[in-house]
């Protein structure tokens, strides 16, 4: 196999929906990506926990999807329940995001153009205090996670509301695989994607194990998930920038 990363080996962590992609993209490079997700995906089905707010959507001002997990999951449950209200805005917190809302047929998509993170939303002019003082703001999300946009849009004067439509749990996973690959010295990289995903990580390999992963490359799109993997010893960490196209171009570099 010929390609930039032909004889790499590299784990990919994101949830089992979500690896494809990234997954063809290592392959296609001549690498070999094994898949160990480090999240999953449990999505509300139950209708009464859309019923409430769907049925009073055209009230909001703006609501804010917080993951593509969150438009496949909290988009489907809402438009299962009440059609969606002519006009009403949507936001996303990164790349990904929007282009899954785009997929879903919106044609506009408040998003930032770069530093895909809360911090990078919050500046957005349709977040200030000046545009949603006195409105609603629907926050669909999973359970857990950063909890900023919704404390400063609070503190900005918007009536913020929260829709959870999925939940994530640390996936039931043999480690007895993954560490004969770092044992064995076969393992090149790991992607990891998320500061939830490292923990379940620690939770998974045990305190033993994450001896085995110090000096394996671990790349990482965001500076507080580099610091959370430092955290747990592992000492070389790469900062990629997000999406898959700049995961690639990272591990290209990284390994020319």
């Amino acid at each position: 196999m010929t390609g930039a990363l032909a004889g790499r080996t590299i784990l990919v962590t994101r949830p089992a929906d979500q690896a494809r992609e990234v997954s063809e993209a290592i392959e296609a490079e001549g690498g070999c990506a094994v898949q160990f997700p480090l999240i999953e995906i449990i999505p509300v089905t139950q209708p009464a926990a859309f019923l409430p707010l769907a049925s009073g959507l055209r009230e909001f001002a703006l609501v804010f999807f917080v993951s593509p997990n969150a438009v496949a999951h909290g988009l489907a449950g809402l438009r299962q329940v009440a059609p969606w209200p002519s006009g009403l805005e949507v936001a996303a917190v990164g790349a990904g995001t929007r282009r899954a809302l785009e997929a879903a047929g919106f044609a506009t998509v408040i998003a930032p153009e770069s530093g895909f993170d809360s911090e990078a939303v919050l500046e957005l002019p349709a977040f200030s205090a000046e545009v949603l003082r006195g409105r609603r703001v629907l926050i669909v999300r999973g359970d857990g996670g950063r909890e900023l946009v919704g404390e400063t849009l609070h503190a900005r004067g918007a009536r913020v509301e929260y829709l959870c439509c999925y939940h994530r749990r640390c996936p039931e996973a043999d480690p007895a695989p993954l560490l004969a690959l770092a044992r064995e010295d076969r393992l090149d990289a790991i992607s990891l994607t998320s500061s939830v995903g490292i923990e379940n990580f620690a939770r998974i390999v045990g305190t033993g194990g994450l001896d085995h992963f110090a000096e394996i490359p671990g790349f990482v799109s965001h500076p507080r998930i580099a610091e959370r993997l430092r955290h747990y010893g592992m000492r070389r960490v790469v900062l990629t920038g997000i999406g898959d196209e700049a995961l690639i171009r990272a591990m290209i570099t990284f390994f020319g």
